[in-house]
């Protein structure tokens, strides 16, 4: 007999994660998803389209904990209750509502980066992986036993967009591994050290501000962490916003004297640091205007100096 689910679920991992117990075999019952908001960039695939496409009920709920929704989910008489990438906590009724368990899937390796955007804060901090975990989930959190996780890399230039793509395949791996193992009741759970990690808070775009007084490696990081597709970094000067939305860090040395300063050099542009080293600028704009190498000269001259600015750096 096929055991029913009730799925919580969004964005790419909430997809593919549907798609993983479909595969198997579960009898998902409702899928509970948001509605896209118009102010966001929307890059990524829709649970809402695919649960249509399987005949499956698809409710939107501002809030998951209202009484209509518990007692809608209470009738199905779900074994399970899976969050993918939902963006709300869900509260002790609802969690005590499934026979067998609830389980989320959460974007690092916990117990490490619980709570928000925990892959644009492992990028930020020059971590060299993160993963996927499925967990119990608790009203804490993130906090709850371990069932599996699957680390993968983060290299030196990856963005946050490049990491967040194997971390969503990486959720379909720890998924394809452990879902047969939940249908037979055989799965293991390791409780979590949350002394062992560390908890964040989510961002804003003005989080993507650069303080030239941090060094180039930190920088690049801030820079890649929140590469478009995300509100990219950000600094103003002479009445100017300039994004920067690429860098590439080999830990070269700076040149000049006179630093932090933005030149080109051989056709390439680069942001020469306080701290001696530099990284190429990949990709810019000017007050949100595609800029070149003759566009920049034209409206700051040869180079830009940076030492004036003391600005915060976000996510830190």
């Amino acid at each position: 007999m096929k055991q029913p689910a009730v799925v919580f679920a969004y964005h790419d991992v909430g997809v593919r994660g549907l798609e993983v117990l479909l595969a198997h075999g579960v009898d998902v019952r409702l899928v509970i998803t948001h509605k896209d908001n118009p102010q966001e960039n929307i890059w990524f695939d829709s649970v809402a389209e695919l649960a249509q496409r399987n005949h499956i009920p698809v409710i939107y709920p501002e809030d998951p904990n209202l009484p209509e929704v518990i007692d809608e989910i209470s009738r199905i008489a779900p074994d399970w209750l899976f969050s993918f990438y939902y963006r709300n906590m869900l509260n002790a009724e609802l969690l005590s509502i499934p026979k067998k368990a609830a389980l989320n899937l959460h974007g690092s390796l916990l117990p490490d980066y619980r709570g928000r955007v925990p892959i644009n804060w492992a990028v930020l901090h020059g971590e060299n992986q993160c993963g996927a975990t499925l967990h119990r989930m608790e009203e804490k959190p993130d906090a709850g036993a371990i069932i599996d996780q699957q680390a993968v890399p983060i290299l030196p230039n990856d963005t946050a967009f490049q990491v967040f793509q194997k971390v969503v395949c990486a959720a379909e791996t720890v998924l394809v591994r452990t879902v047969p193992q939940l249908l037979r009741g055989d799965w293991i759970e390791t409780p979590q050290e949350l002394e062992k990690g560390r908890y964040f808070g989510g961002r804003k775009p003005e989080d993507g501000r650069v303080d030239w007084s941090a060094g180039a490696w930190q920088i690049h990081n801030l820079v890649r962490a929140v590469a478009p597709p995300y509100p990219p970094a950000f600094f103003d000067v002479d009445g100017h916003r300039i994004h920067l939305l690429g860098s590439y860090y080999r830990n070269e040395a700076a040149i000049g004297h006179k630093l932090p300063r933005i030149h080109w050099q051989s056709n390439r542009c680069y942001a020469d640091c306080i701290d001696g080293k530099r990284f190429q600028v990949t990709s810019l704009t000017i007050d949100q205007q595609p800029a070149n190498e003759k566009i920049f000269k034209s409206t700051f001259g040869d180079e830009l100096f940076l030492y004036k600015l003391n600005q915060p750096i976000g996510m830190n």
